[in-house]
């Protein structure tokens, strides 16, 4: 399925069971770009060393295919405890530094509070959330990386919280397919609002309200739609991630795409 689009697809570094190398070079030929889930944490850490880096980089060379980072899932950049919210840019800033070799098609960005943000009636307050996100994505521009590069993925809370955000520093955004059906946004609506700024599309299914399935289970009308959005609107270079993480999902999902290939 290799530059069958007009945009570049992806998948995870996590489909076959095993290291980050071995799964580049079993999707390499099959996809333009792969997803690097890194985690940093004090009890477990993904981040390769130089020797796996050099090795990525020269996969990418040979296969021509470039790399997304999607930074720790764990980190709470918006967090109300500043030592927790410094500690969560510094662990961006660690992959970010450590993956500048592989000069990353985008970084994803989870844009977390201590919240579980869904319109109204949360305990964190906007006004105590924003800020400190604010605060946190300034930090990790002024290291140097291109504000381009950064990707806020849209997840639970409603994404117009971020939009000033956004527009302040100039970062691009990540739309997941999946999160915006599975907490009851309009795709419709978040398609208008953000294609035009959209770097990185993750798509994947919800199967009994667990997402990161074979897109198999999206509705086809659906994926008409998105497809015949992103052909029309192919004025820049962007990822669309199959965010799956298993062979199975992997396979299935590349078999619906081919029946949207042009």
């Amino acid at each position: 399925m290799k530059k069958k689009f007009p945009f570049r697809l992806g998948t995870t570094s996590y489909i076959i069971p095993a290291d980050i190398i071995s799964n580049v070079r079993g999707l390499a030929e099959s996809v333009d770009d792969i997803e690097l889930v890194l985690f940093e944490s004090d009890e477990i850490s993904n981040l390769p060393d130089q020797d796996t880096v050099q090795t990525l980089c020269a996969l990418a060379d040979k296969h021509d295919i470039t790399y997304t980072v999607h930074l720790p899932l764990d980190i709470v950049p918006g967090a109300i405890d500043e030592t927790l919210r410094k500690k969560s840019v510094e662990k961006c800033l660690k992959v970010i530094k450590c993956m500048q070799a592989v000069d990353p098609f985008a970084y994803i960005l989870h844009g977390t509070g201590n919240h579980n943000i869904m319109g109204t009636g949360s305990s964190e307050t906007i006004h105590d959330w924003i800020p400190r996100l604010t605060k946190s994505i300034g930090e990790i521009i002024n290291s140097g990386v291109d504000p381009g590069l950064i990707c806020l993925e849209t997840l639970n809370y409603p994404f117009e919280l971020v939009e000033n955000i956004i527009r302040k520093y100039d970062l691009s955004v990540c739309l997941d397919i999946g999160h915006i059906l599975l907490y009851g946004y309009s795709l419709e609506d978040y398609l208008i609002k953000y294609l035009s700024r959209t770097r990185v599309i993750h798509l994947h299914g919800i199967i009994d309200g667990n997402d990161h399935q074979s897109i198999s289970a999206l509705d086809g009308v659906l994926l008409s739609r998105l497809f015949s959005k992103l052909f029309k609107e192919n004025k820049k270079e962007r990822v669309v991630t199959l965010e799956v993480f298993n062979e199975n999902d992997f396979r299935s999902s590349l078999d619906i795409l081919m029946g949207y290939a042009p």
